[in-house]
C-alpha cells in the first residue's frame, strides 16, 4: 500500500518527498557514465585497424584471452556483450522517464525551450533524439556482437561492415553515439557540479570547449576508422567470409614448409 501511495502522490506515508527519482537519477548517471567511457575504449580498440591488420587482430584475441585459452575464447566477448547490453537497456529505461509522454508536451517543452534559448536545454533535445535513435541502432549492434562474437577481426568485421552492408547503420550509429555520449558527460559534470570550482560559468564555458573537442575528437577518428574497414571490406568482397591470418602465423608456415621440403 505505501508503494502505492508513493507511486500516485511522490510522497511516502511519512509525508515525505519520495526519494525514488533521485535514486533513479543516480542509477541513470552512472550506467550513462560507464556506457560513455567504454564507448571510448571500445573507439581506440576497434580503431586498432588503423595500425594494421595484425595489431587489430592482437587486440581481438587479447580480449577472447588468447594468453589463457589457446586462440582465444569468443564466449568471453559475448559474456561481455551481453554484460553491456543489460546495461544499455538499464540507462536507456531510465532516460525514456524523462521523455515527453505524448505530442502535446513535446510542445510545451520544445515551446518553452525555444523561448529560453538556452543552449543547455538544446542540448538536452539533442541527446533525447540521439537516445532514441541509439535505443535501435545500438541495440541490433551489440545483439551482432553477442550472437557472432568469433565474427570479430580484420577481415571478419570489414566483411559485415562492407559485404553485409552494416556501414550505413555504423555511419548513423557513430553520429548517435558521440553526440549522445559527449553531451551526456557535459551534462553529467554540470548536474553533480564535477568541476565547478570557484567560478562555475567559467567551467562550465571550459566544459563546452573540452565536449566540442572531444566530439570533433572521436568523430575524425570514428569515420577514419570505419573507411578503413569498408576499404579492406572492399578489396576482400570476392573472399567475403574468409578469416585473416596474421603474419606471423603466415611467416611460420613457410618456413616449416621449407623445412620439409
Amino acid at each position: 500500500m505505501s508503494d502505492l501511495i508513493e507511486g500516485y502522490l511522490g510522497k511516502t506515508v511519512e509525508g515525505k518527498k519520495s526519494r525514488v527519482p533521485a535514486k533513479l537519477d543516480y542509477i541513470q548517471s552512472a550506467t550513462g557514465l560507464f556506457l560513455a567511457l567504454f564507448m571510448w575504449g571500445h573507439m581506440f580498440m576497434v580503431s586498432s585497424i588503423l595500425v594494421s591488420k595484425d595489431f587489430m587482430y592482437s587486440v581481438t584475441k587479447f580480449f577472447e584471452a588468447s594468453f589463457i585459452f589457446d586462440g582465444g575464447n569468443p564466449l568471453l566477448v559475448s559474456i561481455l556483450a551481453l554484460v553491456i547490453f543489460i546495461i544499455f537497456i538499464v540507462h536507456a529505461a531510465m532516460g525514456m522517464r524523462k521523455l515527453p509522454g505524448n505530442f502535446k508536451q513535446y510542445q510545451v517543452m520544445k515551446a518553452h525551450a525555444d523561448n529560453m534559448g538556452h543552449e543547455d536545454t538544446k542540448l538536452w533535445f539533442i541527446q533525447a533524439f540521439t537516445g532514441f535513435a541509439m535505443f535501435f541502432l545500438g541495440s541490433v549492434h551489440i545483439y551482432i556482437i553477442m550472437t557472432h562474437s568469433d565474427a570479430i577481426g580484420p577481415y571478419a568485421s570489414s566483411d559485415r561492415v562492407w559485404s553485409e552492408w552494416m556501414w550505413p547503420l555504423y555511419i548513423l550509429l557513430l553520429l548517435a553515439v558521440e553526440f549522445h555520449g559527449t553531451i551526456g558527460l557535459y551534462r553529467l559534470a554540470v548536474k553533480w557540479g564535477w568541476f565547478d570550482g570557484k567560478d562555475p560559468k567559467a567551467s562550465r564555458k571550459r566544459l563546452k570547449t573540452y565536449k566540442k573537442a572531444l566530439t570533433y575528437f572521436f568523430l575524425i577518428l570514428g569515420f577514419a576508422t570505419l573507411a578503413a574497414y569498408m576499404k579492406i571490406g572492399m578489396e576482400h568482397a570476392d573472399k567475403a567470409g574468409e578469416r585473416y591470418v596474421p603474419s606471423a602465423k603466415v611467416m611460420e608456415y613457410k618456413i616449416n614448409n621449407g623445412r620439409v621440403a
